[in-house]
């Protein structure tokens, strides 16, 4: 989920559209639903539409289920 862009340098604090769906195993138009289901946030500046890498950490995490035991 933490690509860098050159060698060396930091992860971008944001991720677009196609990175953050590629970073979810999830397609942008999912992420696209999701997001205006109010599920993930985003920060938008004008036409562009980003992704906190911490947001879609707490996603997955809200997102998370354990496994219920089978009573046969």
């Amino acid at each position: 989920m933490y690509e860098s862009g050159d060698a060396g340098s930091p992860p971008a604090l944001l991720l677009t559209e196609p990175q953050a769906a590629k970073a979810l195993a999830i397609s942008p138009r999912k992420l696209w639903s999701i997001r205006n289901e109010g599920g993930i946030p985003c920060v938008k500046s004008g036409r562009s539409v980003r992704y906190d890498r911490d947001d879609l950490r707490a996603w997955i995490d809200h997102n998370k289920q354990i496994p219920v035991p089978s009573t046969n």
